[in-house]
């Protein structure tokens, strides 16, 4: 029996994460390519705009690794590469993905961890956690109604496969490895002052 985990080409699972050089950036780029793609199942528009952001900031990312794949071949060589420049586009875009991607690991850990609370409640208040203090007054309202748009809880896991004991366990490897890499990322960001200035 397959899941929606099955069908995208890399799990966050398969990221090789290197202790010296940190998180392989394409096969990070390929893992989140399938997290944008589990928009899709959410089945509103009112999530474009998240899938757009996110696409976005992978291909800044993308740009960058395609200068030099030797030299930015970890998400962490990336950013210290561009570091002496003056824009730092892929830092940049790889600091707000990692928030949409905190933002999308929260609300799904939520819902799993929840399952009486319906999938909007648990955007809503991963929403809260994680994004909101970044975005401005005139973003906020955009995410509530996305929140809003989210589908019933039920319809969605169903989207997701069939079996709902198998659904929530690739669910929960596949978010734990998430949170490996986005605790990663926000360790190095912060050591590294690489958040500043945006």
């Amino acid at each position: 029996m397959s899941t929606y985990f099955d069908s995208i080409k890399r799990s966050y699972e398969d990221v090789p994460i290197d202790p010296e050089n940190g998180i392989a950036t394409v096969p990070f780029v390929e893992a989140t390519e399938g997290l944008i793609r589990l928009f899709d199942l959410l089945g509103s528009t009112a999530f474009g705009f998240v899938q757009s952001d996110m696409n976005g900031n992978i291909k800044k990312i993308q740009t960058r690794y395609n200068t030099d794949s030797k030299a930015n071949f970890t998400l962490e060589h990336l950013i210290e590469n561009e570091k002496s420049e003056k824009k730092r586009v892929a830092t940049e875009g790889l600091l707000w993905l990692k928030r949409g991607l905190e933002f999308t690991a929260a609300g799904l850990d939520r819902s799993l961890k929840n399952p009486n609370e319906e999938l909007s409640e648990s955007f809503t208040k991963a929403y809260g956690e994680t994004l909101k203090k970044h975005h401005g007054i005139l973003l906020r309202p955009v995410f509530n109604v996305a929140m809003k748009a989210c589908p019933y809880r039920a319809d969605f896991y169903k989207k997701l496969g069939d079996d709902q004991e198998l659904v929530s366990n690739k669910l929960s490897s596949w978010l734990g490895a998430l949170d490996k890499i986005v605790a990663k990322l926000n360790l190095f960001y912060t050591a590294g002052g690489h958040d500043k200035g945006f």
